[in-house]
């Protein structure tokens, strides 16, 4: 009898999962249950800015499940689930028996206890309901006021997005400096002058005591006395993991669920993926959660080739990275990059607002923060070849003294160290990565490798 492999959940963690499942297994019986339409959330802010319509943030169809041989169930909730019966119940009283499962059901908004956090317009902005929430009660005005209470990196997100719609916006965070679970206190300096300057209001080390409706809209008042107008309130104060379907099961949890290297819970047939995850971190022998979606996709690998029986397959760790487009400006942080006992190398160039600060430990880069203008922190590539330095864990040696002197030519130290090679001879299921089975529309991507692939790879290390 085929294997039933059951997921919970329609993000990218879920919808690898499934893939690798029936890439490494063609017989094997796969139900997903999802609330939603299965979608990138990491899509819903080109929805919002207009540059792409609502279905292009699907990762998923009729026709892409009916191909891979998958019975979804979208629209349905799971609200318990049981390892001693191996079988999970749905909030509409079904029942469904499985050989293994995957949990990969996110995370949601947190909610503040703030007064008004009721009223029409005042809303987070995480799900396509809550998207198209916004665009409906804007339909009309010629400049939104929005206020985003929260400076983090989801907040951000939605900031760049609002941005490009040239609304008027401010932002209130509580933390003295915004993005601070992202930059260190300089490239956060640097980020909220580059801000200003361009009319966005920034409101740090305060916070919101209430949000009154006033007639002409809505006002946000802070506990420094100052009073907000807006038209939309946007709640972007903090995530939390979607456990509540676990309660009472014996599924082990700290922050999230805990998962090993084969992202197995202590039940070896129940796996955990993505954002409610906590498991390897890369740089840390304690189990972490990183709620990005590259963390989420890689773990969705792993626990599908796991549930396809591949148990030599075990995950190395995921990289504490996050990159935002903060209205123009483009921040990144990698891995420790707010660890005081790392050696620093920085640049500060207040006046163009670039920032670089590589952190050491010996010879091996162990974080990174960079904030630019996109010809200098991503078109160059920089932080992609960073990033991989860290991924690899490659001493660089005498490389580090080189980048001392030269701290621009990331490129030179990363091609002598011999790290392309080390990422090219890399997978994470044991054969070469699949490109994604669904494609809006059913358009096919079109890539052709150029000079720049071959010089990379054709250079060997010192």
């Amino acid at each position: 009898m085929a294997t039933h492999n059951l997921i919970i959940g329609g993000g990218p963690a879920a919808i690898n999962a499934l893939e690798t499942i029936r890439e490494f297994d063609a017989d094997a019986a796969i139900t997903l249950v999802c609330d939603e339409p299965a979608h990138s959330r990491m899509a819903l802010p080109y929805w919002l800015s207009g540059k792409i319509p609502a279905q292009h943030t699907h990762t998923a169809d009729d026709a892409y499940f009916k191909k891979l041989g998958v019975q979804a169930r979208i629209g349905e909730r799971v609200a318990k689930v049981d390892p001693a019966t191996n079988s999970v119940t749905l909030s509409g009283g079904d029942k469904l028996d499985f050989d293994n499962l995957l949990i990969a059901t996110g995370s949601a908004p947190m909610s503040p206890p703030i007064p008004g956090k009721d009223l029409p317009g005042v809303q987070p902005l995480w799900s396509l309901a809550d998207t198209q929430s916004v665009l409906e009660a804007t339909t009309g005005m010629e400049r939104p006021r929005v206020v985003l209470v929260g400076a983090g990196f989801i907040g951000f997100i939605v900031l760049n997005a609002m941005f490009k719609r040239q609304w008027d916006l401010a932002v209130v965070e509580r933390e003295s400096q915004v993005l601070p679970r992202m930059l260190d206190a300089t490239a956060a300096a640097g980020a909220e002058d580059y801000l200003t300057s361009l009319g966005v209001g920034i409101h740090t080390g305060t916070t919101v005591q209430a949000i009154k409706d006033g007639g002409s809209g809505k006002s946000v008042e802070l506990d420094n006395g100052t009073a907000l107008p807006a038209d939309i309130v946007i709640l972007a104060t903090g995530i939390r993991p979607n456990l509540d379907l676990i309660d009472g099961s014996g599924i082990e949890t700290d922050e999230g669920i805990l998962v090993n290297d084969r992202m197995q819970t202590n039940f070896p047939n129940i796996y955990a993926g993505g954002d409610m995850a906590q498991g390897p971190d890369l740089y840390a022998d304690k189990p972490a959660i990183h709620a990005i979606q590259t963390t989420a996709v890689d773990h969705g690998r792993v626990a599908g080739a796991n549930m396809a029986g591949r148990q030599d397959v075990r995950y190395p760790g995921s990289l504490l990275m996050n990159i935002a487009d903060v209205c123009g400006l483009q921040c990144a942080s990698f891995g420790y990059w707010d660890d005081p006992k790392a050696e620093p190398m920085v640049i500060n160039n207040t006046a163009q607002h670039i920032y670089r600060k590589l952190l050491w430990t010996e010879d091996q880069l162990t974080g990174a923060i960079f904030t630019g203008d996109a010809k200098d922190v991503g078109m160059l590539t920089d932080i992609g070849m960073v990033k991989g330095v860290l991924q690899t864990r490659t001493p660089l040696g005498g490389w580090k003294e080189f980048l001392r002197e030269n701290p621009y030519d990331i490129r030179r130290a990363y091609i002598g160290a011999g790290v392309a090679q080390k990422l090219v001879g890399t997978t994470l299921t044991g054969r070469p990565a699949r490109p994604r089975q669904f494609h809006f529309g059913g358009a096919k991507p079109v890539a052709s490798v150029g000079q720049a692939h071959v010089a990379f790879m054709g250079t060997k290390p010192d």
